[in-house]
């Protein structure tokens, strides 16, 4: 028995050397997709009991945060299964209201305004640009995360950062911030409200 007792401190004490640093990472991931707080921490306390239990099953020297993600990734897909309900299912002005004001000026765009064209993406979408651009995950590690060929991510991720700038520049012209002259098209020397860019 003790020494049935010292491998299972081990094993825990190698998880959280390893793993746990990932949490702050998991969980903020999770609010970005999820946008409950209850459920995300309901999703990430599932997820790292998961991944407790099955560490044994871990290869060490690989990526950890992709493990960890990709067991998120489970735990949601599963959560949803069962809910029959997507992410995405979320009142747009209630989420909005939980992002932090930031004056608007022609130079920024609040994170209010990222949030909701990030909303609109599709699920897909959505999923690689956050673990892309949120978590600084690489194109391999996304494709671990996601069960998906590289460039499947490659060309996702093109598409919904297309799109994204497409969405908040359509909110912009509506703001009159940054809008083009109909003429000047993607002309680097156009003029941009009669001033030269």
């Amino acid at each position: 028995m003790p020494s049935e007792t010292h491998a299972t401190e081990t094993l825990r004490a190698e998880f959280e050397a390893t793993i746990l640093p990932h949490f702050d990472g998991a969980f903020r991931l999770a609010m970005w997709l999820i946008r409950d707080r209850v459920e995300a921490e309901d999703v990430v306390q599932e997820t790292f009991s998961q991944a407790l239990q099955s560490f044994h099953r871990f290869q060490r020297g690989s990526n950890a945060r992709a493990w960890i993600l990709t067991i998120m990734r489970h735990v949601r897909a599963n959560r949803n299964r069962t809910r029959r309900r997507s992410p995405l299912d979320l009142d747009g002005e209630d989420q909005l209201q939980r992002v932090p004001a930031v004056e608007q000026t022609p130079q920024h765009v609040t994170a209010g305004e990222i949030l909701e064209a990030l909303a609109v993406l599709p699920a897909g979408y959505q999923e690689v640009v956050l673990l892309c651009d949120v978590e600084d995950l690489s194109y391999r590690e996304i494709a671990s995360v996601m069960d998906l060929p590289i460039g499947t991510v490659m060309s996702r991720l093109h598409r919904a950062r297309r799109l994204l700038r497409t969405a908040l520049a359509e909110y912009a012209a509506g703001q009159g911030i940054g809008r083009r002259d109909e003429d000047a098209g993607d002309n680097p020397n156009a003029q941009v409200h009669g001033e030269s860019r």
